[in-house]
């Protein structure tokens, strides 16, 4: 990653401003004019965050109510929801406070298209549009209107780990298909979070969060003015969290404060923005949930499918070993606890302006990140420990000699001294990943387009023209290496000792709980850039009546390169765990790419009434490789394409509203190439390509019915069929043996019923609502031999608010079901488990309940 990159990309953002320099000497007008804000940008965010407007989403017990909120994202002008011809649902920050999200994918998740996995923890879960087989890499994430790193995949970091929402969150738009591909890289849906900005009434709110999981979070913001034409406002959050897992150790602890500093023009207005983040986020894996050798028999009795978890302070002082180019054997500490540390940083910029009906809008931003992670990796499905043991034997005879007669269990640490009878135990041990990952990453990007309403003999257009651009890169050093568990939660690591005849210890396969030393190890960097040119026309032929399309081209130039490694033995005689480590051998692999891409959408909306409507959309999405594959050794390098259609229903009453969407999605050519684990060597850097196509057919349902007397109930649905084709690899896998089988990890049937009623007690509001969620069955491999079964969960909730005091009371799967999501992604995805349904997953969480308490002014 280079210094020049990120100089070129301040550069180029401050002459973007400087170009718009003339509005520096307009003379700000004592109150700010009444004209419509630029087209796509946000409105003048005059509303404070705890509260709604009635023009830009309706009673925050009805989300999204009737259409008509006002949406910026995914148009060339400002537009009611219920006009638009795509799929977009815009939630406010009450609205999000009401369905009391966990993470972002579990926001994401009660919107109809998301299949969501929001058990990794707060951040880094698996988000999935409409069947579209990416974990994350297919929604594009963006701070108002604009990326804060280019690529929706970072290295271990995507979207929702820098965009956090908290009181500073005026609102979230979220785009599925449509014109996701003209606005935005890599994208088949858009989640633009809003920030809130200060007006003429001083505002604030203070919250805090208390969880039965050990959760403490404080959250606060407040708005005004600066003087008559200049407004600010500044916010955050910190939170410390032992977890929805017992680690033995905290879960996530850090905050993050966002600002932002406003001031009007007489046509238009300038915003600066700042955020900064620190955090640190466990990251939950999956565990062994039934023994392999009984899959009718439950493990519960030794890590519990609630708060069970393979992290344990056992490896709070882990020691990674590799041998450098020079020879040198590198020790580097590590520490589980650690988790997902994020330190990031971004300063933006906003412009916008209206020059005589030239409507300019200048977006520009500077971030710069890093990453430090550890995580505990599941790799090879449990064992059974006398089986393991024999297994061994051999190899432990070769090492230490012939007199070898056996070998048997012991504490890691404790030099044999502390046996360990698996026998008394579950009678498994298991192998696990410990992965140290650091990372440093940069982006800088900016958009600059001019939007023209221009009317005719047959109708009006409103034309937007565009230039997109990014500098960015990031910096790799990868270093996993394989430990022995027992199997448990919060387990113990193990040595695997042998003995002679006589009893004594004349060697270990393990070295105070390694398995292997580091099996995989990478170290490289990447710069890239690239820019992208774009159009869009909204063309209302007749009231009711609007045709819109448009383009984007992209071009890119990859620059990185990456340290080659061989396999080295560290030379220690007593174990067997440094024998084949992985060591970079002084090679450099230099790789360049420049790949292009052209996107394109087209829709068609009719408005029978202003309560009855349909629209139908056409899009091309093409996604060129990431930047990493620079870095890598030998990847699967393909641009993935996917045509995707649909067509759509709308009726808006009130505060009810009906959106009943079709959708149609080819891939062609679909890259399904994954990195598999070697269960011999632990290598788990080489990729296992699969190439062929997908289909994906489907029905969304999103509505609300408003009731008499308060009652509300709100909704969401997604039918689907996602489906493989003609999916082969180089190794000769026959396309008949996957065709049509259901996509990996992707239900055919998925959504949430939401009923709810308002009523007043003594002159006090109260809200009580209730939530059903369900998820269908899924598979963990290409081939469907084992599946993820079906669940459903249950959560209810309940907000007092007096006079600016609220008071919610919110919990999650009140009834303790059970559901299994991922698998065990590093073996399982070729074939499977060995079983019909899943016994090595990450499990849903359990019941848990959070106490809200806010202060409005």
């Amino acid at each position: 990653m280079t210094k020049f990159g990120l100089r070129t990309g301040c550069a180029l953002l401050a002459l973007s401003i400087a170009a718009q320099s003339p509005a520096w000497a307009q003379t700000a007008p004592a109150t700010p004019p009444a004209a419509t804000p630029p087209a796509a940008t946000p409105p003048a965010d005059a509303v404070p965050a705890d509260t709604v407007p009635e023009a830009s989403a309706p009673d925050a017990a009805a989300p999204d109510a009737g259409g008509g909120d006002i949406i910026v994202t995914g148009s060339a002008r400002q537009q009611r929801r219920f006009d638009v011809s795509y799929a977009v649902n815009s939630l406010s920050n009450a609205d999000i406070q009401k369905l009391a999200p966990i993470n972002f994918a579990d926001l994401l998740g009660k919107l109809p298209g998301f299949a969501v996995e929001n058990t990794g923890g707060e951040v880094q879960n698996i988000i999935r549009l409409r069947g579209l087989p990416s974990d994350g890499g297919l929604v594009t994430f963006q701070q108002d209107g604009l990326p804060l790193f280019h690529e929706n995949d970072g290295n271990f970091f995507r979207g929702d780990s820098i965009n956090r929402f908290d009181l500073m969150t005026q609102r979230v738009e979220v785009v599925r298909g449509g014109p996701a591909p003209v606005y935005a890289s890599y994208a088949a849906a858009i989640v633009n979070n809003i920030t809130v900005s200060g007006t003429d009434t001083t505002r604030g709110k203070a919250q805090v969060t208390l969880g039965d999981t050990g959760l403490y979070r404080l959250d606060a913001y407040q708005a005004g003015p600066i003087d008559e034409s200049t407004y600010y406002a500044i916010g955050g959050f910190l939170r410390r969290h032992d977890g929805y897992r017992d680690n033995g150790f905290p879960n996530d602890r850090g905050g993050q404060v966002r600002a932002n500093i406003k001031h009007d023009f007489s046509n238009g207005s300038l915003r600066v923005s700042g955020n900064y983040l620190n955090d640190h986020n466990v990251f939950y894996l999956p565990i062994p949930t039934a023994d392999p050798r009984n899959p009718s028999k439950s493990l519960n009795q030794y890590i519990d499918f609630f708060s069970g978890t393979m992290n344990s302070p056992a490896l709070r002082n882990a020691n990674i070993r590799f041998r450098e180019a020079d020879g040198t054997t590198r020790n580097v500490d590590a520490d589980l606890g650690n988790g997902r540390h994020t330190q990031f940083g971004n300063v933006g910029v906003q412009y916008d302006a209206d020059y005589d009906g030239w409507k300019v809008a200048a977006k520009g931003g500077v971030s710069v990140g890093k990453l430090h992670f550890n995580a505990l990796y599941s790799t090879s499905n449990p064992s059974d420990a006398n089986a393991y043991a024999a297994s061994n034997l051999g190899a432990a005879r070769t090492a230490f000699g012939a007199g070898v007669t056996r070998l048997g269990y012991a504490i890691a640490g404790t030099n044999g001294a502390e046996v360990y009878d698996p026998n008394a135990a579950s009678g498994l041990v298991v192998p696990a990943q410990f992965r140290d990952v650091v990372s440093k990453y940069y982006s800088t990007q900016g958009d600059l387009s001019v939007t023209r309403s221009i009317a005719t003999g047959f109708g009006t257009h409103d034309l937007r023209v565009g230039v997109y651009g990014s500098l960015y890169g990031e910096t790799n050093e990868v270093a996993y290496q394989d430990y022995l568990l027992e199997v448990k939660g919060k387990p113990r690591t193990l040595d695997l000792i042998a003995y002679n005849a006589a009893g004594q210890a004349v060697g270990s396969i393990t070295d105070n709980g390694v398995l292997r030393y580091t099996t995989t190890l990478n170290r490289g960097n990447t710069d890239a850039k690239m820019y992208a040119l774009y159009a869009n026309d909204t063309w209302e032929l007749t009231k009711g009546l609007t045709l819109d399309g448009g383009v984007r081209h992209e071009r890119y130039s990859f620059n990185g390169y990456a340290f080659a490694t061989t396999s080295a033995n560290l030379g220690d005689p007593t174990t067997l765990a440094d024998n084949a480590v992985r060591a970079f051998t002084g090679q450099i692999i230099n790789s360049k790419l420049s790949p292009s891409i052209t996107n394109w959408t087209g829709g068609i909306n009719y408005d029978v009434t202003q309560h009855l409507g349909a629209y139908a959309r056409a899009s091309h999405l093409e996604t060129p490789p990431s930047t990493q594959v620079t870095y890598q050794i030998n990847p699967t390098i393909i641009t993935s394409k996917a045509n995707q259609y649909e067509v759509g229903l709308k009726a808006a009453f009130g505060r009810s509203y009906l959106y009943l969407i079709g959708f149609y999605t080819r891939y062609n050519p679909l890259n399904a190439s994954f990195v598999a684990l070697d269960p011999v060597t632990g290598r788990n850097d080489q990729s296992v390509p699969f190439v062929g196509k997908a289909e994906i057919k489907g029905i969304e349902i999103d509505g609300n019915l408003a009731l008499p007397h308060g009652f509300a109930v709100t909704g969401a649905l997604t039918i689907s069929d996602p489906q493989y084709k003609s999916l082969v690899n180089a190794n000769g896998a026959s396309a008949g043996d996957v065709e049509g089988n259901q996509i990996v990890r992707e239900p055919k049937i998925y959504g949430n019923i939401r009923p709810s009623v308002d009523f007043d007690v003594a002159g006090n509001s109260v809200q009580l609502y209730g939530r059903y969620e369900y998820t269908g069955k899924r598979y963990v491999d290409f081939f469907n031999n084992t599946a993820l079964p079906s669940y459903q969960t249950v959560g209810a909730g309940l907000t007092l608010t007096h006079d600016t005091w609220q008071m919610q009371v919110v919990g999650d799967n009140l009834f303790n079901a059970k559901g299994l999501t991922e698998g065990n992604t590093r073996t399982d995805q070729l074939s499977g488990q060995g079983t019909a349904d899943a016994i090595y997953g990450r499990p849903i969480f359990g019941r848990n309940v959070r106490l809200v308490v806010s202060k409005s002014w």
